[in-house]
């Protein structure tokens, strides 16, 4: 049994595919989970949207095997269900709403292709408008919603007919920042709430860090590597760099809020980390959100290695941890080392110089100094 099927007690979904354009190949092998959001990362360029259409039957690879939810979409060319009988949902970077209709109308729209659409929607899809915030647009029409609220919509439409997948294709692309930290919240809760797998391309690191279960890294068509985010984000071979620097992202839950000094502190497989009350409701020391579960993110250059615990100084996170590599990078002045903190790993990029006066080999045990912890979510 692999990891996969024992995280996600879900089929899994086998995309195995060769496809040929000019001067490009797309050329993968994926077993995916069949639950969460699996992002598709790469550099523009590197087969992302091809993978998708490949997957939604807009584009056929002769060299395809796609089985989604245990049955098969595509084996080579003996088998190729068109997109229309292909049970998903595909969301493109415009929400393309029709301008004449209403919200309402809008989604009514994505059910006219299966069965007669009752008066009222069914309560699962009444589950839905409601988890994305949009019961109170129902009677509005396109021109009259924000791009966030449009493709909220759009997300609902492609879900009214219970797809057994859903395809994203950079559906914040075309939004400003505050649009797109606007729509964040209601994809984390998509995420949490629904059983169907997603497959989101994005080439943005903040999405990856806030919404990526699985992680996928394309370049120039090729799988540079595979698994779940937080492995591949701690892997120093090879390296993933998110946005200006390499970084581990930790799941935490809220154990402890100091109203004093308005800090949280949160608890992961490896320690406790303090960070400020930022995105957290306050109460008292146990606080109303205690338990909740979040994302942090540790980035490398905000981590320093001692070889004995620091006791005077401003730093408050120090973890004990022990060194598992040590790999010189392309500049010779600089080291990134990888730290085992309990069940978790954490990245250190600090001075070869520094590696060799302190000694620093696999299996020393250090303390690592965090000097700032990122919320993403």
């Amino acid at each position: 049994m692999t990891n996969i099927d024992r995280v996600r007690g879900a089929q899994p979904i086998q995309i195995t595919l060769e496809f040929v354009r000019p001067e490009f190949l797309l050329d993968v092998d994926l077993r995916l989970p069949g639950t969460g959001i699996t992002v598709l990362f790469g550099a523009s360029g590197s087969g992302k949207t091809t993978l998708l259409r490949c997957m939604a039957g807009l584009e056929r690879a002769p060299r395809a095997i796609v089985t989604v939810n245990g049955s098969e979409w595509q084996h080579d060319v003996s088998l190729f269900l068109p997109t229309w009988r292909r049970p998903l949902g595909y969301v493109f970077q415009e929400p393309s709403l029709f301008a004449h209709l209403n919200v309402e109308q809008n989604i009514r729209y994505g059910l006219s292709r299966g069965a007669p659409a009752s008066r009222k929607f069914s309560p699962s899809l009444d589950s839905l408008i409601d988890l994305l915030g949009i019961s109170g647009l129902l009677h509005r029409k396109p021109t009259e919603l924000s791009g966030g609220e449009r493709q909220r919509v759009a997300i609902a439409r492609a879900l009214a007919t219970q797809p057994q997948l859903l395809l994203l294709d950079e559906p914040l692309a075309s939004l400003d920042q505050a649009r797109r930290q606007e729509i964040l919240p209601w994809l984390g809760r998509l995420r949490d709430e629904l059983k169907i797998p997603m497959l989101y391309v994005t080439h943005a690191a903040d999405e990856v860090a806030r919404l990526a279960d699985y992680l996928v890294v394309l370049e120039r068509g090729r799988v540079r590597t595979a698994g779940p985010v937080s492995e591949v984000l701690s892997a120093v071979n090879p390296l993933v760099v998110l946005g200006d620097d390499a970084g581990a992202l930790l799941d935490v839950k809220v154990a402890e809020h100091d109203q004093r000094w308005n800090l949280v502190r949160v608890e992961f497989p490896g320690g406790d980390l303090w960070l400020r009350d930022k995105g957290f409701s306050t109460g008292d020391s146990r606080g109303p959100c205690t338990g909740k579960s979040a994302r942090v993110r540790v980035l490398a250059r905000d981590v320093s290695i001692a070889t004995e615990r620091s006791t005077h100084t401003s730093i408050q996170n120090i973890l004990p941890c022990v060194v598992e590599s040590v790999v010189a990078e392309l500049e010779e002045s600089q080291s990134l080392v990888q730290l085992r903190c309990g069940e978790s790993i954490l990245l250190a990029r600090v001075t070869s110089r520094a590696v060799a006066s302190l000694g620093l080999i696999r299996g020393m045990q250090v303390w690592a100094q965090i000097k700032a912890v990122v919320l993403v979510d």
